[in-house]
């Protein structure tokens, strides 16, 4: 078994974007990741999707990933939410705790902790899903309003949200009023909200991005 500081090597690696850690680090916890969602599931197909969806999930929740929890509870707690995801979309309910499975197979983790890293887990993912949402939705209005020659509601957007300014001091710098501040702020919450839904994002808040 790889030792908690082999782990703390490997992702950092992988942080650095070296794609064979990531191949290593796929080869080391996939099988065992696959083990634990079959046996929960009973189908090989289903569990092969929701192993990838795991992988898939820890990519995206990397920056947020603390290294003090250890990368096997934390890639197991992804796989019991994504496990929990896909019974309830069959419509089934997991019977059987969805705790990291000791060697021999069995779920043993006291269950505070499972709860706790598993909700790390969510907290994590969400939060790097919400910031790739909010990524693309920015960009492609960045697009659009220099293809239509916007460029008072993407000078607005730049002193708000990246220069940080409240909406007097970009209304000044850019002589026009603060109503007109507001209704372009509006007009890029609104849009994030179209897209968070979009993206079935519970509990967004563009506020915690600086565009409430």
């Amino acid at each position: 078994m790889p030792t908690v500081e082999a782990d703390r090597l490997l992702v950092a690696r992988v942080r650095g974007g070296d794609e064979a850690a990531w191949r290593e680090l796929i080869d080391r916890y996939e099988g065992r990741l696959l083990a634990f969602a079959e046996s929960r599931l009973g189908q090989r197909q289903t569990a092969e999707d929701v192993v990838q969806e795991s992988f898939l999930g820890f990519l995206v929740s990397l920056p947020n990933y603390d290294d003090a929890t250890p990368l096997e509870s934390y890639l197991f707690s992804i796989t019991a939410h994504k496990l929990t995801d896909a019974l309830r979309r069959s419509g089934r309910r997991p019977t059987i705790p969805l705790l990291v499975p000791d060697e021999d197979g069995k779920s043993d983790e006291p269950a505070g902790r499972g709860r706790r890293a598993s909700s790390m887990a969510r907290s994590a993912e969400g939060r790097g899903i919400e910031r790739t949402v909010i990524a693309n939705c920015l960009r492609e209005l960045i697009s659009q309003w220099k293809a239509k020659h916007e460029w008072e509601r993407l000078k607005c957007m730049e002193l708000l949200f990246a220069a940080g300014l409240p909406n007097k001091d970009a209304a000044d710098r850019l002589g026009i009023s603060q109503q007109a501040v507001a209704n372009h702020k509006q007009f890029v919450v609104v849009k994030l909200k179209e897209a968070a839904a979009k993206a079935r994002l519970r509990d967004f808040d563009p506020g915690d991005y600086g565009a409430g």
